[in-house]
């Protein structure tokens, strides 16, 4: 006969937990989570408190399951679901409190139901990315491992094409790649394609590096590098500045107005003002259109006062700026962009002149708050700290003012030295890339990730003019094909060659996308990944 204290419940025993109470416990919480939750919080509340609260070795009996792997797949895809939706609720209170400050009385904006709303339909598809991703890789992981066993061996034999593609250390990521279809739960829209460019240049970059440590780059001129990426990016931007605003980001175009006090000129204070002066984009519209008349001369009404129409009738806004423009200048953008100085040299020299002290006052401001970031370091390095962020600012202004100063410099050059009728409107795009060659003074370690940034913003620019224009057409779905195939492309590099996936935080968080946990593969070579392999495999077999 049993005694009684062999039947009486031991310390830390789990009691009888109803299944949807132990399901939920095992999607909100792990074992080793909970242990730490209990350690960090639970023993500093009341003795009461603690007495209710479960042992963690109780909850570990009582969330115990054969397959962690999808239990920790469904978890930490309710968590994604969980605070992409906060954030995105978050974001849209703040936004609308912001406008409700600029307009009180704009009208709210309508009310959408919940499965229409953004943030529920992003939310929905970032977790399913996420949880069919995991299932999807260890799904082609154990059809790997068993099609490489003897048992497999006539299947193999059968069909030799499919068992060396399902059978190949790729395939895994590939296959679990086909996941970003489920980012079609969103609407397409400018997330999508930003997800997409950003994914594929990222891809071609990881690529880059694979192929330079084979060699592939090894004779390589000095001068080549990521700069390069910029006087594209550049002439990209430049131009749709000019002809296209609406197909590039907002603070572009105003960065260059703001920096450019040189060639576009604010209404003067003795002006009437009861007369019209054309504005920022009105000038630009009008260089625009100056250039699709094909760069007319410029007569001057101090020279020719009988001359009743000296600008052509779409041109006539811009009166105010080019009327009083001085005799001597021969050409209507000149008279548009320096009316005060004859010499485009000069003009130039003026526009650098101004823009310099603007750049670093507001690079300056910049830069110190990017430094309350690492004030520690400041502290323990105090001049060494401000040395290193006097020169950025000065590395930083001395590039900004070279580049807009050539940019808009580089109209007058043309239009002095190329025939009217020859390229007419597209030498901006050449304007532009003159712009970004003075980037080629950041060609050092650290910018890379700049350069790739603008050239993220042209091929989406690109993208955005050429729709409008009709010079292609875009297929429904497209930002997924190319999103699944960067996606695949960067995990068949994370597992031939971890180390070519710059930083180690993002390395980390492919290797948590696929099941790994937060483990950077590139650590210790091949110890590592087999450690990430080990580490997936005794998940998916408990």
């Amino acid at each position: 006969m049993a005694s009684r204290a062999d039947s009486e419940p031991q310390p830390g025993s789990p009691k009888s937990v109803h299944p949807i109470i132990r399901n939920a416990l095992r999607i909100s919480l792990s074992a080793s989570e909970y242990k730490s939750l209990h350690e960090r919080l639970i023993k500093r509340l009341p003795p009461a408190v603690q007495d209710r609260a479960l042992h963690p070795h109780a909850f570990r009996e009582i969330v115990k399951s054969p397959d962690r792997y999808n239990e920790a797949a469904i978890r930490a895809s309710l968590r994604v679901f969980l605070a992409t939706g906060a954030g995105m609720k978050l974001f849209a209170y703040i936004t609308q409190k912001l406008a409700s400050r600029k307009a009180p009385n704009a009208p709210k904006p309508p009310k959408v139901p919940l499965i229409q709303s953004p943030a529920f339909r992003l939310s929905t598809a970032l977790s399913l990315t996420l949880l069919l991703h995991r299932l999807l890789h260890r799904f082609f992981l154990r059809l790997r491992a068993n099609l490489r066993t003897d048992d497999a061996r006539p299947f193999r034999e059968r069909n030799p094409r499919i068992s060396r593609a399902l059978t190949s250390k790729y395939a895994p990521a590939i296959g679990a790649s086909l996941a970003g279809f489920a980012l079609g739960a969103y609407p397409q829209s400018q997330l999508r394609l930003t997800l997409a460019i950003y994914m594929s240049t990222r891809s071609l970059e990881f690529l880059f590096n694979e192929l330079d440590s084979q060699g592939w780059f090894k004779d390589r001129p000095w001068w080549f590098g990521s700069w390069l990426l910029m006087p594209v990016s550049m002439a990209q931007l430049f131009h749709a500045f000019v002809f296209d605003r609406d197909a590039e980001p907002k603070w572009f175009g105003d960065f260059i107005l703001k920096f450019t006090p040189g060639h576009i000129h604010s209404r003067p204070s003795s002006f009437p003002a009861d007369r019209h002066w054309p504005d920022q984009h009105e000038t630009v519209d009008a260089l625009a259109k100056i250039s699709e008349l094909k760069w007319p001369a410029f007569s001057s009404p101090i020279l020719h006062p009988g001359n009743l129409k000296p600008l052509p009738d779409p041109l006539q806004f811009i009166s105010p700026v080019t009327s009083p423009a001085h005799p001597s200048i021969a050409s209507l953008s000149c008279a548009l962009l320096h009316p005060k100085s004859p010499s485009c040299l000069t003009a130039f020299l003026h526009q650098n002149l101004l823009s310099i002290p603007l750049l670093a006052r507001f690079l300056t401001k910049v830069y110190l708050a990017l430094a309350i970031l690492k004030f520690p370091a400041f502290l323990a390095h105090p001049i060494l700290a401000t040395n290193a962020l006097c020169t950025k600012v000065l590395t930083r202004t001395a590039v900004l003012s070279a580049a807009l100063g050539s940019a808009w410099g580089s109209v007058c050059l043309f239009n002095t030295y190329l025939p009217r009728s020859l390229l007419p409107t597209q030498r901006f795009y050449l304007s532009g890339a003159l712009g970004g060659l003075p980037f080629a003074f950041l060609a050092g370690d650290g910018n890379r990730s700049m350069f790739l940034y603008f050239f993220r913003v042209a091929v989406d620019s690109a993208w955005k003019v050429g729709t409008k224009r009709g010079l292609w057409r875009g297929w429904k779905g497209g930002d997924l094909f190319v999103f699944v195939a960067s996606w695949a492309l960067v995990g068949a590099l994370l597992e031939k060659n971890a180390g070519v996936i710059e930083g180690g935080g993002l390395r980390k968080l492919f290797a948590w996308l696929r099941g790994d946990g937060f483990v950077d593969l590139a650590e210790g070579g091949a110890g590592a990944r087999r450690k990430g392999k080990k580490a997936a495999a005794s998940a998916s077999v408990e």
